[in-house]
């Protein structure tokens, strides 16, 4: 079993993901799909799969599902550093 790559950076969320409602997901440019990532801001951790690729804006490093993004407690900001695992 090989180690999680850990990855600090920014984080947003977006309104057009393809889940089932209320699933917490997220888009990442390179893990596999289906695979859960623990994303960290704030004092909160929340687990999401991931189901899409992106984000494509330099400096970002996952985007988030609207549940995900609410469970986290970043909606007010938009855009936020946290760490993935």
């Amino acid at each position: 079993m090989s180690a999680a790559r850990a990855e600090s950076g920014l984080a947003s969320y977006y309104s057009y993901a393809k889940a089932a409602k209320g699933e917490l997901t997220c888009a990442h440019r390179t893990r596999p799909f289906g695979s859960v990532l623990k994303v960290s801001y704030s004092g909160r951790t929340i687990q999401c799969r991931v189901n899409d690729r992106g984000p494509f804006i330099r400096g970002r490093i996952v985007d988030l599902s609207v549940p995900a993004a609410r469970a986290l407690g970043m909606m007010s900001a938009g855009v936020v550093r946290v760490s993935v695992e």
